[in-house]
């Protein structure tokens, strides 16, 4: 795989553009542009994306949109309840040692599909298809502690967010990131998305 150059922003401003790009799509004031066959044309010799983006795969939640960001600006990896597995490790690895994103983000969305169906396994019994199962249990362990007689909005809230931090700690917990992100320049970093209002929270 060919290696691209470093990114020409830092973790900190990579994460201002994603704060300032969701702050216009909220206002109404993205700019969706159409772009000249000139600038596709450059675009076909290489990738230098300021950000990587693990989001989920809901329809509704599309990262370059929500950011405001152009064509080549993010590296987006999108799975069902923006959980791990090798083919996402091995993806975020590329991004790390080819792309060299400076900022991580693993961004969740209220009202998850996935984490609703990890919470009613947990606490209801309910059974899934064996495949989404597989999927399901890597978000089991991120609901252990939440308290299940709250009503059910406010659990899956507490989950979306539990389950977005559990990927985080998964990550802090594997050998590349351990031996890379300590005195480094690179950010890695949770969010939730709001459906209803198009907010982005980054968690602390």
């Amino acid at each position: 795989m060919p290696t691209t150059v470093p990114s020409a922003y830092s973790a900190q401003e990579a994460l201002d553009r994603l704060k300032e790009g969701n702050e216009r799509f909220v206002a109404g004031l993205a700019r969706f542009p159409t772009l000249q066959k000139e600038v596709l044309a450059e675009l076909a010799k290489g990738q230098q994306p300021y950000a990587t983006i693990l989001g989920c795969s809901d329809s509704r939640v599309p990262p370059e949109l929500v950011f405001d960001a152009g064509f080549g600006e993010l590296f987006v990896i999108r799975v069902a309840g923006n959980v791990l597995g090798p083919s996402i490790l091995g993806t975020l690895q590329y991004a790390a040692a080819h792309l060299k994103t400076p900022l991580f983000v693993v961004l969740g969305h209220e009202g998850c599909g996935a984490v609703k169906a990890a919470i009613s396994a947990k606490f209801e019994g309910a059974r899934h298809k064996s495949r989404i199962e597989v999927l399901l249990e890597n978000i089991l362990p991120a609901l252990d502690g939440l308290d299940d007689n709250q009503p059910l909005d406010a659990l899956v809230s507490k989950g979306v967010e539990a389950n977005v931090r559990h990927t985080i700690r998964e990550l802090m917990e594997t050998p590349e990131v351990k031996a890379n992100l300590p005195g480094s320049n690179i950010i890695l970093v949770g969010a939730v998305y709001d459906l209803e209002s198009g907010l982005v929270r980054f968690l602390e």
